[in-house]
């Protein structure tokens, strides 16, 4: 306890007298200016009196300033130096470019009267570091000597963002070379995934240091070219902790669990990541016991050894006995209280993950996104995004996981303005062509009805790998434009990108959805023989779609009986689909009793075969499916719809009047009434799943929640902007047909979305031109 305050006494102290030694230096620094203003003789004497001495320790200040973040206090010091070397200039360069204050710094740099080579060298590792390599080389070609920390900085700048014959170029220029010259250039390929071209350098030359040994390892590793990397592993004159670790990680990594024990037993520095290293590896081949017996043996933990078991138990689901270590941990790291937060969440323990999220001492980006993607995933959408605008107050920084949390709960629940904002917010954050966010973002706009902007996501992506395919694909397949998702699955192919299962779905919906029954055949029968992808449950069930909707039912009872497994009920629930388009109710029975012996709880399958029987008229049928969900204890699920107006969502429901302006919107209903009965609108009564009077069947079709919802957008959202409105449940019949008729009265672009597809409603006609 002595001791301890002993050391703080003297860290308090050292504190106090560097603060004062900085405080006296600028105010020596300033009465030496105050007493040579006017008297150029007298400057000189003062500057005289500055001595190399004073110049050392503001140079030694102004560093201090610059690691502690303290800009404007490095600043004000340096502006009150009498006399300043070229020193004075990089450090003040080098503290701004380390604080992310590029301009300050380039400004000293113009401004400095002399420049030696280190100047140069840190102002054209200033422009690397800011992704500005065509600044970096015009600097580098300016400099008059060169040397080879500048070379090697080129090369480097080149190597990291994957030029790698430039990298070359420059490394063959070389007037001299060191072993960082050497290292950089071996590292170049083997970072850019050219392990040939590293090898064939690596055997040109003999003389190779244990830092190019680990690299061309390495590089075999992330291959996983585990026979290559033991090879030179063996051959390693010298090994050091890396070499070793390294090997026993990756073997550890690939499943290889008896031959990196075996490494790890005669390692001759068995160091804590070696340890660490196994408890991961252990951990990873589901090994749990063994990895706790090997964790509870180490002679030495770290954070990252307790982070690693933790991670372990979370993992597995053992929420228990994670919170038993993380109890136990004499000191807890960020990274500990993140996995804990991310581990009740996964487990849908919000109240748990909540409680853990607000003990933090601190929170970075990962622990702001685990608690967001915790409720987003339970559920939880509109509790999602308050705590993403609380993060928004709070942080200074939204990392890429908290950006597409957030846009994927914008999607589920279709909050398109708040998605656009978002964008905003990842232009301005850099993140919007890489696939990661990028991917997040296309998808938010084909989910929020917007397909133009999706596809100018799509293209501003960089890098598409197959979910940015997919994802716009299927796009464009949900919003019935069948013709653009089979041109971007050619483009795919034709940017070599190899499609997948989820690939497959998109294109055979982009089939069924505008009836082209060959081009979903030729697609079909190609799976297999094309791209190796053997047909599941969704391919069988979207080809089952495309027959039945185009009348083929024949042809897609034969596809049934040939399937390779059992049809579960969405294969069944699309031939029930298809009976109920084409009116053959003996046919749509068969199949409901399938689906109510599989899923007896699916309402959606009673409500759709009691559609069958009221356009059949078989009423005492439809009271049956009635009594039969009752006794069952199945309910309807309740319909209802949503549109978003100023960035809020305004949910309505059949005949609802909870909404604040029920009374408005129901009578600009009305009025739309008589507007589209004069365009000649009739209703579609046949719909009604009640044997009632011709007038109560049209006044309760008048009232259904998509057509409260899109009056309401009509009557809410300027004029001239697209209406978009979501439904939870298929949109019927005669709202199909009232909308085509709104949308020409009004003039109005309706978009609606419900668990099938989007409609596009304009100048009196739906996009999917009424096959659906």
């Amino acid at each position: 306890m002595h001791l301890k305050r002993f050391r703080l006494a003297t860290f308090c102290s050292w504190q106090n007298c560097s603060t004062r030694f900085h405080s006296e230096i600028a105010q020596h620094n300033v009465d030496l200016l105050r007493g040579t203003k006017g008297d150029k003789s007298r400057t000189r004497r003062q500057g005289e009196r500055f001595t190399r001495s004073n110049i050392v320790k503001c140079n030694i200040a102004i560093t201090n300033h610059m690691r502690n973040g303290e800009c404007e206090a490095a600043m004000r010091l340096f502006d009150t130096m009498p006399r300043k070397t070229t020193v004075s200039y990089n450090t003040m360069m080098s503290g701004y470019l380390s604080n992310g204050k590029f301009k300050l710094a380039q400004k000293v740099f113009d401004e400095m009267p002399r420049k030696d080579s280190v100047s140069w060298n840190v102002m054209i590792s200033g422009y690397i570091k800011y992704k500005d390599l065509d600044s970096a080389r015009s600097l580098f070609d300016k400099m008059i000597d060169k040397d080879v920390v500048s070379w090697n900085a080129m090369l480097s700048g080149y190597s990291q963002y994957g030029f790698v014959d430039e990298a070359r170029r420059v490394f063959d220029m070389m007037p001299e070379k060191n072993e960082i010259s050497w290292n950089g250039i071996l590292a170049a390929y083997v970072q850019n995934g050219n392990i040939e071209e590293a090898r064939r350098l690596f055997d040109s030359r003999q003389h190779w240091n244990v830092v190019s040994w680990n690299c061309l390892m390495g590089g075999y590793l992330k291959k996983k070219r585990l026979l290559d990397a033991w090879e030179i592993f063996q051959k390693m004159p010298i090994r050091d902790e890396v070499s070793w670790n390294t090997m026993i990680t990756c073997l550890a990594q690939n499943g290889k669990m008896i031959e990196a024990r075996k490494l790890f037993d005669v390692s001759p520095n068995q160091d804590v990541f070696t340890w660490t290293a196994m408890v991961s590896g252990y951990i990873q081949n589901g090994q749990l016991h063994e990895a706790r017996r090997i964790f509870e043996e180490m002679p030495e933990k770290n954070v990252v050894s307790w982070n690693s078991m933790i991670a372990g138990y979370v993992q597995n689901k053992d929420m228990h006995s994670a919170k038993e270590l993380f109890e136990k941990m004499p000191c807890r790291s960020i990274s500990s209280w993140n996995t804990m937060v991310t581990g009740y969440a996964q487990n849908g323990e919000l109240t748990r993950a909540t409680d853990m999220f607000n003990m933090m001492p601190s929170r970075d980006c990962i622990s702001w996104a685990a608690i967001i993607a915790g409720y987003a995933q339970c559920g939880n959408s509109e509790e999602a995004l308050q705590l993403f605008i609380r993060m928004k107050r709070e942080e200074s920084q939204i990392n890429r996981s908290a950006f597409t949390c957030v846009l994927s709960t914008c999607a589920d629940i279709a909050a398109f303005e708040l998605g656009r904002q978002l964008h905003g917010c990842v232009v301005k954050a850099g993140y919007e062509y890489g696939c990661f966010v990028g991917n997040a973002l296309l998808a938010m706009y084909c989910r929020c009805g917007s397909i133009n902007e999706a596809y100018q996501v799509f293209d501003g992506i960089e890098d598409k790998d197959v979910v940015s395919w997919n994802t716009i694909i299927i796009g464009y397949a949900r919003h019935g434009f069948s013709y653009e998702a089979l041109q971007h699955f050619e483009s795919m192919k034709v940017a070599r990108v190899q499609p997948d299962e989820v690939t497959m779905v998109g294109v055979l919906s982009a089939c069924s959805h505008t009836g082209l029954v060959e081009k979903g055949r030729s697609f079909f029968d190609s799976m297999g023989k094309d791209y190796g992808i053997s047909a599941n449950p969704k391919h069988y069930t979207c080809m089952i779609d495309l027959l039945g909707r185009a009348g083929h039912l024949e042809d897609t009872i034969k596809l049934i009986m040939n399937m390779p497994f059992e049809p579960d009920a969405a294969t069944w629930g699309a031939l029930l689909g298809a009976c109920r388009i084409h009116g053959n109710t003996e046919l749509g029975e068969k199949a409901a009793e399938k689906i109510l012996a599989l899923e007896p709880w699916n309402a959606g399958m009673y409500v759709l075969l009691s559609n069958l029987y009221a356009a059949s008229g078989r009423w005492t049928d439809v009271d049956k499916m009635r009594l039969k969900m009752r006794d069952s204890g199945v309910s309807k699920v309740r319909g209802y719809s949503w549109v978003e107006v100023e960035n809020k969502i305004h949910t309505f429901s059949v005949g609802d009047s909870s909404h604040p302006e029920a009374d408005n919107v129901y009578a600009y209903l009305k009025e739309l009434e008589l507007r589209m009965k004069r365009d000649g609108y009739v209703s579609s009564t046949k719909l009604v799943l009640h044997d009632v009077e011709e007038e109560e069947k049209q006044h309760m079709l008048m009232y259904h929640s998509e057509r409260l919802a899109v009056a309401y957008g009509i009557m809410k959202i300027p004029a001239g902007r697209p209406i978009r409105v979501f439904k939870n449940l298929r949109v019927c019949a005669d709202c199909h047909t009232a909308f085509k008729h709104i949308a020409r009265i009004t003039g109005t672009w309706i978009i609606l979305r419900d668990p099938n597809r989007f409609h596009h409603f304009k100048q009196g006609v739906c996009n999917c031109g009424d096959y659906w």
